[in-house]
C-alpha cells in the first residue's frame, strides 16, 4: 500500500473514532426518553419563579429592636452616635460642673504687717534768748520711726545758769508735755519758752537750757 494511502487511512480511523466518544459522551448526557441535546454555555435562568405548592403559610420575621442608630462614615466604619440618654429626674445633680460655674473663693490672706513700736527721736535744742535775761526759747525737732503713732509723754530741761565770769551756778529743771500725738513715720517740731526764778539771774548772768530728757508712750 502506498504511503500516501496509509496515512489518509489513519486520520479517518482517528476521525471516527473521537466522533463516536462525543456521540457517547451527549447520549449518556441527554438521554431522557425523547431527542437528545447537547448543552453548550451557561445554563438560562428559568423565565417563571418558583410558587409553593400545598398548604404553605408565609410569615414575615419580626422587625428589630431599634437599640442605637448607628451611622457610617464614608470609609465604611461606624461612627460612635447612639441613642440619647433618658433625661435625669428632677432635682438630680449632674457630677460635671458647668463650664460658667464660678471658681471658689480662697480665703484672702491679710497682707498687712505687723506694726511696730513707736520709736521717737529728737535733736540738739535750739537756744533763742527772750527780753528777761531768765527766760529763752527753746525749740526741738521730734521724729517717730516706728510703725505706731506716739500718744503722750513729757520733755524735762536742764537751764544751766551761767556766771560773769562762765562759772556754772546751778541747773533748773523743768517739765513740759510733748507735742503728741506724733505719727508713725512722721517727724514735728516744738518750741517752749523755758523760764527760771528771775532772782536765781542777777544781772550780768544768764541761762542755758543744754540738757534735754524725754519720757513717751
Amino acid at each position: 500500500m502506498p504511503r500516501s494511502t496509509w496515512t489518509a487511512g489513519r486520520r479517518g480511523a482517528l476521525l471516527g473514532a473521537s466522533a463516536a466518544v462525543v456521540c457517547a459522551t451527549l447520549t449518556a448526557c441527554g438521554d431522557t426518553g425523547g431527542d437528545s441535546y447537547a448543552a453548550v454555555g451557561p445554563p438560562r435562568p428559568s423565565a417563571t419563579a418558583a410558587r409553593p405548592t400545598g398548604s404553605v403559610t408565609l410569615v414575615p420575621l419580626d422587625a428589630p429592636t431599634p437599640s442605637s442608630a448607628v451611622s457610617k462614615s464614608p470609609d465604611g466604619e461606624g461612627t460612635s452616635a447612639s441613642t440619647p440618654a433618658a433625661p435625669s429626674p428632677a432635682g438630680a445633680k449632674s457630677g460635671r460642673s458647668s463650664a460658667h460655674s464660678p471658681a471658689p473663693t480662697p480665703t484672702a490672706a491679710s497682707t498687712t504687717a505687723p506694726s511696730t513700736p513707736a520709736a521717737l527721736s529728737w535733736g540738739a535744742p535750739a537756744r533763742k534768748a527772750t527780753a528777761h535775761r531768765w527766760c529763752e526759747d527753746v525749740t526741738l525737732a521730734f521724729r517717730n520711726s516706728g510703725g505706731t503713732a506716739v500718744r503722750s509723754g513729757t520733755v524735762t530741761f536742764g537751764t544751766h545758769i551761767i556766771g560773769a565770769l562762765g562759772i556754772d551756778w546751778a541747773t533748773i529743771e523743768s517739765t513740759e508735755r510733748l507735742p503728741v500725738p506724733i505719727a508713725a513715720h512722721a517727724h514735728t517740731d516744738k518750741t517752749w519758752t523755758v523760764c527760771v526764778d528771775a532772782w536765781r539771774v542777777p544781772l550780768g548772768m544768764h541761762i542755758e537750757t543744754r540738757d534735754v530728757s524725754v519720757e513717751w508712750q
